[in-house]
Parts: C-alpha cells; sequence; structure tokens
C-alpha cells in the first residue's frame, strides 16, 4: 500500500512538474510577446500606476485569509468541517476588504495622484480579488491530490485571455483600460473554469474545533507572509510615493524581466516542494535526494540564463523598435539579477523549513528581511534614489548563505559539488559569448551568439564534466 502511495506521488509530482514547466514556458512566450508591444504602445508612467494597484491588492490578498489554505495543503487529512470552515472565514473577510477598498478609493487616489483611468483599474482588481477567493477550495483539492496540470490548464487559459486581449486593447488605444478589461476577463473566465476541473459546493458554517487546528499552522505561516507583504509589495507604495510613478515604471520593468527566470523556473519548482516535502517529512533520504536535484537542476539552468542576459540584454534594447526608452532602467535590470540570483538559493530551503515544521525558521528570516528592508531601502533611496531599492535587494539576498547552513543541520548535502560544475561551464559559455557580443549589433548576430552560447555550455558539461542530462532526468523520475 506505502508503495502505491510512493509510486502515485512520484507520478503525481512528475506530471505536475512538467505541466507547471509548459504553462511558464508557455506564458513566458505569450507574456514577452505582450511586454514587448505594451512596453512599446505605453508609457513608463502606466506601467508605474499598473504596479501600485497590483501592490494594493497584494495589500489585501493577506488578509484575506489567515493562512487557513497554506493549513489544508500541509494538513494530513482534512475534512468537509476544514472546507467549510476555510470558505467561510475567507469570504468574510474578503467581503469586509472589499468594501473598505471600495469606500477608500478617494483617499488613494488623491495620495498617489492616480488618473481617473486608474479608479476602474483599481475597481478590477477589487472584483477579480473576489473571483480569485472562490477559487480556493478547488485549487486546494487539487494541490493535495499533487494535480498541478489541472491548475496549470487554468493557467494557461487565464494568461492566455489576459495577453491577448490586453495586447490588442493596447494597440487599438484603450491605454490603461487595457489592464481594467483584460484583469476582469482573467478573473472570470477562469474562476469558472477550475470550477468545471475540480468542483466543490460552497458551503458556510464554521466548526471552531477545525478552525483551531487550521490556525495552529496557518498563523505562523500567514504571519511570513505578511511580512513578506511588507518588505516587498508596501516598500512600492513606498516607493512610488516617494520617486514618482515614471520611477516606479522603470523598478517594475527591470525588476520584471530580471526576476523573470525565477518566475519560471523555481516558483514552478516551488509550487510542488512544499506538498512533497509535507508527505516525504518523515523519510529524510528521499528529501535529500530531492534537494539535491533541485539545487543541481537550479544551477544548471538559472547560472547561464543570467549570465547571458548580463551580457546581452543591452543590444536586445537596442534592437527593439521604440525600446530605447527603458534604457534608464538597465543599471536596475543588472543589479536586480544579481539578487534574484542569490535569493532563488533560499526559496527551496524555506519551504523545507515549512515542510518539516520548522516554520520559526522561516520566520525569524522574515523578520530579519522585512526590518532591514525599511531600514536600508528608505536610507539608500533618500541617498542614492531609484538606485536605492536593487542595492539593498542584493545586500539582502546574501542572506542565503546562512539559510543553507540552516537547512544542511535537517537535511546533510554538499551544496559546492551540485553547482561547482555548471557555474565553471556557465563562465566558459559567458566568455564566448562575450567575445560574440563584440560584433555589429544585429538579430542574426544576438541569435548567433545566443545559439554558440548553449551550444558550449552544454559542450563543457557533457564532455568535460561527463554529465549525462537524460540520464539525471531519469534518475529524478525514478528516485526510491
Amino acid at each position: 500500500m506505502e508503495q502505491e502511495q510512493n509510486h502515485n506521488l512520484k507520478k503525481n509530482s512528475i506530471i505536475s512538474l512538467l505541466s507547471l514547466f509548459f504553462q511558464s514556458g508557455y506564458s513566458a512566450v505569450l507574456g514577452l510577446v505582450a511586454n514587448l508591444v505594451l512596453t512599446i504602445v505605453l508609457a513608463p508612467s502606466t506601467f508605474g500606476i499598473y504596479t501600485l494597484v497590483l501592490s494594493i491588492n497584494s495589500l489585501l490578498n493577506y488578509f484575506s485569509d489567515i493562512g487557513l489554505a497554506a493549513s489544508l495543503v500541509q494538513k494530513k487529512d482534512v475534512t468537509d468541517d476544514d472546507f467549510k470552515t476555510t470558505f467561510t472565514v475567507q469570504q468574510t473577510l474578503i467581503i469586509t476588504l472589499i468594501t473598505i477598498g471600495f469606500f477608500a478609493t478617494s483617499f488613494i487616489t488623491k495620495y498617489f495622484n492616480l488618473p481617473s483611468e486608474a479608479v476602474y483599474l483599481y475597481w478590477a482588481v477589487l472584483a477579480s480579488f473576489f473571483f480569485s477567493s472562490l477559487k480556493t477550495i478547488p485549487s486546494i483539492k487539487l494541490e493535495r491530490s499533487i494535480q498541478f496540470q489541472k491548475i496549470v490548464l487554468v493557467q494557461i487559459v487565464e494568461n492566455t485571455l489576459f495577453y491577448i486581449s490586453v495586447s490588442l486593447l493596447a494597440l487599438a488605444g484603450f491605454g490603461l483600460h487595457s489592464f481594467t478589461i483584460s484583469v476582469l476577463i482573467r478573473s472570470v473566465i477562469g474562476t469558472a473554469l477550475i470550477y468545471s476541473l475540480s468542483f466543490w459546493m460552497p458551503q458556510i458554517g464554521i466548526s471552531m474545533k477545525s478552525l483551531k487546528k487550521l490556525l495552529s499552522f496557518g498563523v505562523p505561516f500567514q504571519t511570513n507572509t505578511l511580512l513578506a507583504l511588507v518588505k516587498d509589495d508596501l516598500i512600492l507604495l513606498f516607493l512610488g510615493k516617494v520617486l514618482g510613478l515614471e520611477a516606479l515604471g522603470y523598478i517594475g520593468w527591470a525588476k520584471r524581466w530580471a526576476e523573470a527566470p525565477i518566475r519560471i523556473v523555481m516558483d514552478n519548482v516551488n509550487k510542488i516542494l512544499f506538498p512533497m516535502f509535507s508527505r516525504l517529512q518523515h523519510e529524510k533520504e528521499k528529501v535529500q535526494h530531492l534537494l539535491d536535484k533541485v539545487i543541481q537542476y537550479q544551477t544548471l539552468i538559472l547560472t547561464p540564463i543570467y549570465i547571458g542576459s548580463f551580457l546581452l540584454m543591452h543590444k536586445i534594447l537596442i534592437l527593439i523598435p521604440k525600446y530605447d526608452k527603458w534604457e534608464p532602467a538597465i543599471p536596475l535590470f543588472y543589479m536586480f539579477a544579481i539578487a534574484a540570483f542569490f535569493s532563488s538559493y533560499s526559496n527551496p530551503f524555506t519551504n523545507l523549513f515549512n515542510a518539516l515544521g520548522k516554520i520559526k525558521w522561516t520566520f525569524y528570516f522574515m523578520i530579519y528581511w522585512t526590518v532591514a528592508s525599511w531600514i536600508l531601502i528608505p536610507i539608500l533611496t533618500m541617498q542614492i534614489g531609484i538606485n536605492g531599492f536593487p542595492v539593498a535587494q542584493i545586500a539582502l539576498s546574501l542572506t542565503f548563505i546562512p539559510i543553507v547552513i540552516l537547512a544542511r543541520s535537517l537535511v546533510p548535502f554538499q551544496p559546492w559539488s551540485l553547482i561547482i560544475k555548471p557555474f565553471i561551464a556557465s563562465i566558459v559559455m559567458g566568455i564566448i559569448v562575450y567575445a560574440l557580443a563584440q560584433l555589429e549589433t544585429t538579430w542574426i548576430n544576438v541569435i548567433g551568439t545566443v545559439l554558440a552560447g548553449g551550444l558550449s555550455y552544454l559542450f563543457v558539461l557533457y564532455v568535460i564534466f561527463q554529465m549525462n542530462i537524460i540520464q539525471d532526468i531519469r534518475n529524478i523520475i525514478s528516485y526510491e
């Protein structure tokens, strides 16, 4: 029976992970095309407004859950009372927050000096906030069974609708309203689709016994989420006020592109890691093996991408028509990329801490990151302006070093042996890319440089280090 459960867990995990990567690849290509269209057609200040409104939505989103959803994923067995209690508490909070948010419209628009078009975007985000909350229980049921492929299908449909509609509307001259309409289309269709794949009849009621049990894990978990909110989204609100919407637009552009590899690679892996670590928390050897592969493949994928982007981003910016307006954001991109790469090595281990019941460890790190952010970022912003935020991010990202040391006390692994080979191969690739990048800036030369860099990277891995990636993938699939 246990062997069959392990087999099903592996099968579902592999299918889910492949589905997530497919979704990320598909959305990345679609998002790339859409972002090119939008950043050519729209002004940086428009992106600043969109970034600002999304940060306000993140603030509301924190108070909508109090960690109950994470508790349902982490809990070994769940009951109907657990689902009903979570849904009822969540909807009560969300309706309250939407009401407060709606009546705060005038204050928010005056405080940030937003144009009238931003009001409709803000209201649309509030509406999508409600629809997204209805997806929580169906999504949790799929996560618990590690059937992320169904969640992926919903995300693919949502992203397709959003990116296509926002691009077409922007080209048609709708400006900021392009985001408003597209946000509503995505949220309504996505909610309907997930209920067709994982139906759950909403029920109202609260079981105090269930609520108490869920909150025992949920409150510490959500406290970490609150600290992340204060550290990330409230900082963006602060920067929007201090630096202005145009500067915030540059920050949003640079941060989005710099973190794109993390969003595509590590976010998908982390979605799988938390439920997987939770199911395997009493089998340390399997946890170690899984962790080793995650760190190794994270380095294999991210290191060459970031080295290549450092060397070629400016050339790509020159080649895209009407894209030179983003040139002031290039230094920001470089700094955010450094911070994102280092920070990516914290994510798997915080998932490990949470799954193994060491959520207080994550909590302590979140306190440090939050306090340090609100000390460093305002000071550096006042001293060096727009560059203060990414410089502070680099300093904070170095926390991955003590996190790795602490993780080794739980699960023994040798981090250097996992990353040294792909790191050396990436350096060799970087030298070749740098040499070829000195050629004339044309699309043919850039594409040729990317291909040459990729081939040299694979050559070093296979010939010099004898790394058989295909065999490694088979080993992951058949870990025992």
